[in-house]
């Protein structure tokens, strides 16, 4: 007999020795309570007792013995695991306890003696004291083994509880009763004052987010849980902002729909972000005009493997599109979001392709086959610096790449064309905002062409790129096209590949020191979910050549960013991590703005999408621009190109760092 089946048997054979023991001390416990209440009822004297009510007691013994192991028996009281009992464990004991009761009071006194009331009652409390007392005292027991195992194993984290709602009442019966987590709640924090100075599970309410610091100092706490779920962003941002001064380590319970799920546990706890200290409300959507924009259709997003691409496939995925096809030239990227989908979403038709928004065939290809209806585009080059020192590389890909996969939508009959733009693209001081502007108007240019039935010119501009790059893709000319073309405008988002947050976490890691190129520079900051979010939106609201523009917030200093993370990471700014100024990078601005000063600003129904006013431009002279612009970018001409996106973008100062 092999080690497992022999640990089988043993366990078996436990289980039965603890349910005989447990018979055994119900048959003493059942009727030694009914005696204790007969023995007591006459002063504890035993000579007192009337001859026969003993007489009564005793023939009515083994009747209630055999009676009680049944309904014992019936109710699983010996089939539980006791080290793990519960609300529904007692009241099993409960109703056995009542039922057995309601039998003794009837059976003795209909078949053999009418006895005290007392006996009755008094029987039936110390029956339920007996029958409960010695299961729960096993769970009790191994509770305070494992507790005092756990404080010989260790420091116990000492905890500061923000929040004496449903939430923080629940993160505090799972921490009090945890044998694996060693941690003590000393104090809670509460805003509402009627709580304060009282006590929740012996723990004291010592007052409202005022009194956070000094309480930390007090109660020596090196951690705070905060679980306030349903507090505004505004009212959350302040109390992350003043957690952030102690040096705690801090956990946040994200928002309320685990409350309403009734989830709420440690681990939906999560450690404070960056992005948390923003103080953004949650961004309300019409889920039920994106759901009918993509249920059922087929969506190719390029860069689908990106930041913003993968995130896009994400929230698409949940709409449940007929076909979702991810283009991407980086096959590690495209690998990671096709890995992840195919996990969560086992049942969705995805198709994912490798290949470049250059390569006209490759895209001429892609759309013959998948036919899709709506396109996000979100490949593009987006290092500042790097396009700065490559910059016929950034209008390659940038500019003729959106033209070339604008064309192929065109081409495929595609219902909408979504382009993924930045609010560097406004007034641009460096090479990659200027070819995301000049993206803005390869769409508008479209947009308008279509509009105006000229799609030839655009079949022979097309001709010529795909001549410049050597790219084949022989199209008749007698052709109408019905796509529309929009671009979101949006500014950084918080996390994404090569964005400032992975960077200062990285330097944060190494010690330091983290660089800010200037204590003065400002960005426009959302996260990565939020700005998708309103991406979808906006493409559902799209009717053609608008250039949407996303609610970004306040603008937010870098310095004071990076100061926050460092806090966050538990040091403190200037004292155990440097902060080093490195000076404006080339092409690089101060401010970022998200309208042009000629644009203006139209409402739409969702306060955080408007539409800009898109400058007017001469198509005609564009389209020459654009043709001059691909010789250059092919022929690796920087400074020619520097000069021609000038000419195409007047509003590129490409020598200013504003």
């Amino acid at each position: 007999m092999n080690n497992k089946s022999s640990k089988s048997i043993f366990k078996i054979e436990h289980w039965k020795v603890v349910a005989a023991l447990l018979v055994v001390y119900d048959m003493v416990a059942v009727n030694l309570s009914y005696f204790l209440a007969l023995w007591l009822r006459f002063d504890t004297k035993y000579s007192s007792i009337p001859v026969f009510y003993l007489d009564a007691f005793t023939k009515f013994t083994p009747i209630y013995t055999i009676i009680c192991i049944l309904i014992f028996w019936r109710l699983r009281l010996y089939k539980s695991i006791w080290r793990f009992a519960s609300y529904n464990e007692l009241i099993r004991c409960i109703f056995a306890t009542i039922l057995t009761s309601f039998i003794q009071i009837i059976g003795i006194t209909v078949f053999l003696q009418r006895m005290p009331i007392s006996y009755y009652f008094i029987g039936m409390v110390l029956q339920f004291c007996f029958i409960v007392g010695i299961r729960f005292s096993y769970r009790f027991v191994i509770l305070l083994r494992g507790r005092r195992m756990n404080r010989g194993s260790g420091e116990e984290k000492r905890c500061m509880l923000i929040g004496a709602g449903n939430a923080g009442q629940m993160i505090l019966r799972e921490l009090r009763s945890s044998q694996e987590i060693r941690e003590k709640v000393c104090c809670i924090i509460d805003d509402n004052p009627n709580k304060w100075h009282r006590y929740i599970e012996g723990i004291p309410v010592v007052g409202g987010r005022d009194d956070i610091l000094l309480n930390v100092e007090e109660y020596n706490i090196n951690k705070i849980y905060i679980a306030i779920p349903a507090a505004t962003a505004e009212n959350r941002r302040d109390i992350l902002n003043i957690c952030k001064e102690t040096k705690c380590e801090l956990k946040n319970l994200p928002g309320i729909y685990q409350l309403a799920s009734g989830e709420v546990s440690i681990k939906d706890m999560k450690d404070v972000a960056i992005e948390d200290l923003l103080g953004r409300d949650t961004i309300e959507l019409d889920l039920s005009s994106i759901n009918s924009f993509l249920k059922g259709k087929t969506v190719l997003v390029t860069g689908g493997g990106g930041s913003i691409g993968s995130e896009l496939c994400r929230q698409i995925a949940s709409h449940s599109p007929r076909r979702l096809v991810i283009f991407d030239i980086y096959e590690n990227n495209a690998y990671d979001i096709q890995n992840e989908l195919r996990k969560k979403y086992p049942n969705l038709d995805l198709v994912v392709l490798i290949g470049s928004v250059r390569d006209s065939g490759r895209l001429k290809a892609v759309f013959s086959k998948y036919h899709p209806q709506i396109v996000y585009h979100a490949a593009a080059h987006k290092h500042v610096p790097l396009m700065e020192d490559s910059p016929c590389e950034a209008i390659k890909n940038n500019a003729i790449g959106t033209y070339k996969t604008a064309y192929a939508a065109m081409r495929a009959g595609c219902e909408k064309f979504v382009l993924i733009s930045t609010d560097k693209a406004v007034n641009p001081t460096n090479i990659m905002g200027a070819s995301k502007r000049l993206c803005e108007m390869v769409i508008q240019t479209f947009d308008h062409m279509i509009q105006e039935h000229r799609e030839s010119e655009l079949i022979e501009l097309s001709a010529h790129m795909d001549k410049v790059s050597h790219c084949s893709a022989d199209e008749d000319k007698d052709f109408k096209a019905k796509t529309r073309y929009v671009a979101v405008r949006f500014g950084n988002v918080l996390g994404s590949n090569g964005s400032v947050v992975p960077l200062f976490r990285k330097q944060i890691a190494a010690g330091g020191p983290v660089t800010v190129t200037h204590p003065d520079i400002v960005r426009y900051f959302m996260t990565i979910p939020e700005a998708v979010s309103l991406v979808l939106q906006a493409g559902v609201m799209a009717k053609g050549s608008e250039i949407f523009v996303l609610d970004m917030g306040a603008p937010v200093k870098i310095d004071t960013l990076a100061r926050n993370l460092i806090k966050l990471s538990g040091f403190k700014p200037d004292v155990d991590i440097k902060i080093e100024y490195t000076g404006l990078r080339p092409g690089e601005k101060l401010y970022e703005e998200k309208l042009m000063a000629e644009e203006g600003l139209k409402t739409t129904a969702n306060h955080l999408i408007h539409i800009g006013m898109p400058i007017a431009f001469d198509n005609d002279e564009f389209i020459g621009q654009l043709k001059t612009l691909m010789e250059s970018a092919y022929d690796e001409d920087d400074e020619g190109i520097i000069k021609r996106v000038c000419e195409a973008v007047s509003t590129f100062h490409p020598d200013s760092n504003g």
